[in-house]
């Protein structure tokens, strides 16, 4: 729905309110009008339920608006006498609608003073965990998000089991666009497993300014560009068109940025024709081909990991070549490797250039179904793979490229989703011969509205990232990971090695090793309890 439908929306929810309450606003020695001037009515309301007029703000702020309107309309009931509890079931069951009744049929007085404490311990658990539910809600979608590495792509940097605080506010809140949904979840409610929201009401995108701009080799949350969530390395999944900002999330870092030219060189970056300084804490991965000289002395997957720190171990055997591609290695541990006693050679595991990288599938019966190209634009226009590719220039807002048969499937999805249908505009892409139409016009050239970005996995060989589904628009950016609380190793044997305690309370970005502030957590907790011990003795004592 466009502004102008929810502006429509608005005036209609205004006109209903007017109707069903203003002879209420009377009886509270209000007057009629102050009941149809929007926003005002409603700090109105709060003076007549008796409630802060800061609630007024709670109403628009999506999602929790839901959890506020049935707690207005029950407080409206209760200020002017309607306690029962059939009164608060019929005004919840309506949707406010049985105020109307109320409003126009009932002789009621309107209980200026009201006890605002609840008749039951109930209600008391009631009103307690609806505002935990508000307050948490706001800080969850404003302010910071609780978020859970499920992959290795950033291994090293960001572990598996990793459970991270990702601020909103540093690249700016994006406001929920999808108002009908469950508070605190994303897209999936836990327990039932089904849908958390309703997609068919949308609100246009919006974003409040953030305090800081996405930089170079930044690790950065975002909602996965792919309109569906088809698995990408399997066209036959199930489709599911999802809204913006109930796709999935993704963690990754920002290699490239809003007007970079990048290229891709035997797995490394190079922005501008230099390759791209990773921050020191960093750590690229790659896989490796390992020749042993006696394979039934080859390296265990535990050797790897005590020797080497190699979480990935041994993945597989070429039956052609006898080696074994060992995965998420460094450069570093690579040359350790090739040290060992019982390594004869070892390689990295990169396609040369110019060899397009294609996926088989298979059906039941184990023959080749179908060859599809992974590798951005799958045009199958680029001879390029996940570790040569480019060079490509990454948009930039207000900038300008031409647009011509060879460069449009690099730019078609950005002209067509993100500058178009996701924030309400209807533009088609086709092509007449040799000449590119937008929406049945011929163009030679496109200026950019949005910035958008490159973002890629430190473990270049097991990352789904930017070279599989392109650039990552800015009106996708969730938020930027900040702190790591928790970090829990499935793989260790027994409750307190699972902990990995050297990674609690640390910070995810700058170029040292990450220093854990659990300690110092653990000291202020202790200090604030003793603290709040000696004040209720001294007040007791009083």
């Amino acid at each position: 729905m466009s502004w102008t439908g929810w502006l429509i929306f608005i005036v209609i929810v205004q006109v209903i309110h007017f109707l069903g309450t203003w002879k209420l606003y009377i009886k509270a020695g209000r007057q009629a009008w102050e009941a149809a001037v929007p926003v005002y009515n409603a700090v109105v309301l709060m003076k007549i339920i008796n409630r802060p007029w800061w609630w007024t703000i709670l109403l628009f702020i999506p999602i929790v608006n839901l959890i506020m309107f049935p707690v207005i309309w029950t407080e409206t009931l209760r200020s002017f006498g309607k306690n029962s509890t059939t009164d608060t079931v019929l005004g919840i069951l309506t949707f406010g609608l049985y105020i109307y009744y109320v409003n126009y049929t009932q002789d009621v007085n309107h209980i200026k003073d009201r006890s605002l404490i609840p008749r039951t311990s109930g209600g008391d658990w009631i009103s307690s965990i609806l505002f935990a539910v508000v307050a948490a809600t706001v800080v969850h979608t404003y302010v910071m998000q609780p978020f859970t590495i499920p992959t290795s792509s950033l291994e090293k940097t960001l572990l598996v089991g990793d459970f991270l605080f990702v601020s909103k506010f540093h690249y700016g809140a994006r406001a929920p666009m999808t108002p009908i949904s469950f508070p605190m979840v994303h897209d999936t409610i836990p327990v039932l497993k089904s849908k958390s929201y309703l997609k068919n009401l949308q609100i246009p995108y919006f974003r409040l300014p953030g305090f800081q701009k996405i930089k170079r080799n930044d690790i950065v949350v975002f909602s996965w560009p792919p309109d569906t969530l088809t698995n990408i390395t399997n066209p036959r999944s199930a489709v599911d068109i999802k809204p913006l900002d109930k796709k999935s999330n993704y963690v990754k870092r920002c290699v490239g940025l809003p007007g970079d030219s990048l290229e891709v060189r035997d797995g490394y970056v190079y922005i501008n024709g230099k390759q791209n300084v990773l921050p020191g804490r960093t750590k690229l991965q790659f896989s490796y081909w390992v020749t042993y000289k006696s394979p039934q002395l080859r390296l265990s997957e535990n050797q790897l990991f005590e020797l080497y720190g190699i979480t990935d171990g041994t993945v597989e055997l070429n039956q052609e070549t006898s080696e074994y591609r060992i995965a998420a290695v460094t450069d570093e541990v690579a040359n350790r490797l090739k040290n060992h006693p019982n390594v004869a050679s070892i390689r990295k595991a990169t396609s040369p250039p110019g060899q397009m990288d294609i996926q088989r599938y298979y059906d039941e019966n184990n023959n080749i179904v179908t060859n599809t190209k992974v590798i951005f634009p799958n045009s199958g226009l680029v001879q390029w793979n996940t570790d040569h590719m480019g060079p490509l220039y990454i948009p930039e807002a207000g900038k300008t490229v031409a647009i011509t048969p060879e460069s449009l499937p690099l730019y078609q999805r950005i002209i067509e989703v993100y500058e178009g249908s996701e924030i309400g505009i209807d533009n088609k892409i086709s092509q007449s011969g040799t000449q590119v139409l937008l929406n049945g016009s011929p163009i030679a050239e496109y200026t950019f509205k949005l910035d958008y970005y490159w973002m890629m996995g430190d473990n270049r060989n097991n990352s789904q990232d930017a070279r599989m589904w392109g650039f990552v628009p800015f009106t996708h950016v969730v938020g930027k990971p900040v702190f790591v609380w928790m970090s829990w190793d499935t793989n260790a044997k027994g409750i307190m090695n699972k902990i990995r305690w050297d990674r609690m309370f640390t910070t995810v970005g700058g170029d040292d090793e990450p220093v854990s502030y659990f300690k110092f957590f653990l000291i202020l907790v202790a200090g604030w309890y003793i603290f709040s011990y000696f004040r209720k003795k001294r007040k007791a004592k009083k």
